[in-house]
């Protein structure tokens, strides 16, 4: 599912709402998990699961094309781990 397809699916779902505002609730959703991820926070959905971030240490890459070695310095990374509910239902 892509960004419009949530919209239209949402729409669809509260025929009372504007496309516009529809559309806010939507950006201020993933706008905030992606603050408290910035943040170093949490987010958890209970019952779907939860966003976090994880350190990679910094390594010692390969740059495909040349097979030139290149330092990849240390990054946080977004994780996501599904919910026990998420996971049964992908599993049954």
């Amino acid at each position: 599912m892509i960004r419009s397809e949530l919209l239209q699916a949402l729409a669809k779902d509260n025929p009372e709402l504007r496309a516009e505002e529809i559309e806010q609730v939507v950006d201020i959703f993933f706008d905030e998990i992606a603050k408290r991820l910035a943040d170093g926070g949490r987010v958890e959905l209970r019952g779907f699961g939860a966003f976090s971030t994880r350190e990679r240490a910094p390594r010692e890459g390969r740059n495909p094309r040349t097979g030139e070695t290149v330092s990849v310095p240390a990054k946080r990374v977004p994780y996501f781990k599904p919910g026990k509910e998420m996971r049964k239902l992908l599993n049954d």
